[in-house]
Parts: structure tokens; sequence; C-alpha cells
């Protein structure tokens, strides 16, 4: 049977690739409201009420407005914005490591951050193993590319061809980090380092690990192992494979996937290691994540419509 999905704040970025991830597959009917509409309460209510799944690409203080305007117990509810990703009674949206049966039954889904998704991917399995200790102060850098940041964002990237490089959240207060250290079960919230690049999308996310100088830590051999076992077979989480070069790129002209793709990389004699994601923002750090959960909770085959 069909289901109904509207995707509440469907003009931006993350609701845009939804729609297009959506709009070939014939299990879902999409509720759209236009321009002169989707800013409207009353239409936005209905709209709202009226949909199998709602889809939430908003900033989070719309996102709590639009679960208020909910009035019912049958409409199920994904939110992208950081609204809800630590707020009792929603499930974590990370099925891989929250657990698919969890996604599958809840009724509110909080979907990941972008840079939360390969910071809590390479981390958390590896700290619930007790391969490392919960209470390290752990450090993440991160870059992004500009389209992760919105609309004006996006638009001073174009305009301004002279910005390579944007260092952000200088005051060390940036929204993913509760999500972060909840997820990973830390004692300590991670010292977050991210910047965006002038590439339109594309992710990587990394934490130094000095593994000679950690309590109980595990060496990059039993870090990696660990890192392909918990993934197993997945079409979406994978394990990189060692570059034969020495480097890693990001492409400006990388179209993007849904996929994620994890490095764990050492010096020679193990002292050192540095845990490493590679993803596109807008897939499996927004809008492929969203679909993945989507198909999960309708009881479709979880990488559907996917670009993987």
């Amino acid at each position: 049977m069909t289901k109904t999905v509207f995707i509440d704040g469907a003009a931006g970025t993350t609701g845009l690739e939804i729609a297009e991830r959506l709009a070939p597959r014939d299990e879902f009917t999409l509720i759209a409201l236009d321009d002169a509409r989707r800013k409207d309460s009353a239409a936005r209510r209905e709209a709202l009420n009226d949909a199998d799944f709602v889809i939430l690409c908003l900033p989070d203080d719309a996102a709590r407005e639009a679960v208020a305007m909910i009035g019912n117990d049958r409409t199920r509810v994904i939110d992208a914005s950081t609204a809800h990703r630590v707020a009792p009674g929603w499930v974590y949206g990370f099925p891989e490591v929250s657990g698919r049966d969890a996604v599958a039954g809840a009724a509110r889904v909080s979907n990941p951050g972008c840079y939360s998704t390969g910071f809590i991917a390479l981390v958390a399995p590896l700290v619930q193993a007790g391969l490392l200790p919960a209470d390290w102060p752990y450090i993440c850098h991160a870059v992004s590319g500009y389209s992760g940041g919105g609309k004006a964002l996006i638009e001073r990237f174009e305009q301004d061809r002279d910005i390579a490089w944007r260092g952000y959240a200088l005051a060390l207060g940036h929204k993913h980090v509760p999500e972060m250290q909840a997820r990973c079960g830390l004692a300590i919230g991670p010292l977050f380092s991210p910047a965006v690049i002038a590439a339109h999308r594309g992710m990587v996310v990394e934490v130094p690990l000095p593994l000679n100088a950690m309590p109980g830590a595990a060496s990059a051999d039993a870090l990696r192992a660990a890192l392909a076992e918990f993934y197993g077979a997945s079409p979406i989480v994978v394990m990189g494979e060692a570059p034969t070069d020495g480097e890693m790129l990001l492409r400006a002209s990388d179209a993007g996937d849904d996929r994620i793709e994890l490095s764990v990389f050492a010096n020679d004699d193990g002292s050192q290691a540095r845990l490493v994601a590679r993803l596109d923002n807008l897939g499996k750090g927004a809008s492929g994540a969203c679909v993945q959960n989507l198909n999960i909770m309708a009881a479709l085959p979880e990488t559907a419509g996917l670009r993987l």
C-alpha cells in the first residue's frame, strides 16, 4: 500500500535531495505545498496530520513547532534538525548503531548530524566493545562541503570564489557535540574542530588517537578488525582500502552517494592511529540517511532509492 510523505522544508537542500530520491518510487506519494502555502500554518498543519510519514528539514525551533502541530498518534516523524537528537522519546536514526528494530518501530526518529555520523560510526562501536576508553578527551577534526551550511553559506561560497577554507565554531560550542558524546557513551564531550571547504559536497571526519597514552586502548589492527566485524557486509557502512599512494582525496567534482567509508591508519610502531570517515554530507550525512530510516520504518528494503 502506498504511503504518503510530507517533507516540511522541502525547498531546502536536504529536502530537495530527499524528494529526488523518493520521486521515482511508487511506494510513496509526496504531499507537496506550493510556494504560496508552504509557510501557511493551516496548510502545514493539514499536511502534517494527513501524512503517514513527515520528514522535517527545518531550523530547530520550526521543527519543534511542527511536531507540536501533529494532533494524531498515526503520523510518524523523521526530524533532520538538531532539535531532538538527544531528546527523550526519540530514537536516534543511525540504524547501524542504534539498531534497526528500534528505528523500525519508532514513531519519532531524529536524523543524525552529518559530522556526528562520521564520529559516531568510528568511535561508538569501539567504546562499546571496550577497545577505546569512554573517559578519554577525544579530538575530532572535520571538513565539509559548503552545501551543509544552507542557502546563505552556499551563496557565499559560490559568489566569493576566493574562499578556500572556513573554520567555524571557534568558541567550541558546535551543536553536534551533545549527540556525539551521548551516542558514543563518552564521559567528556569531544573537542570538535569543523571547517568548510570550497567543494559543494563531501566530508571527511577524523579522530586522532595517541594509542600509547590511552589506558586500555587496543591496537590499530584490533580497532580496524572490530569496525569491520561490527558493520559486517553492510552496503552503506563500508571499510576503506588502504591507499597505495598514502593519500585520501575529496574532489570538488564528486557527485556524492549514500555510503560512508571508514578507515584506520597507524604509524609503524602502532603508537598512534587516525580513525577516518569519508562520506557525502548530503548523503549518509543528511538526505540519504533520512531515506534509509524511512525505508526501515515503512518495512521496505533498507537501501531502496539510495545512491550506492
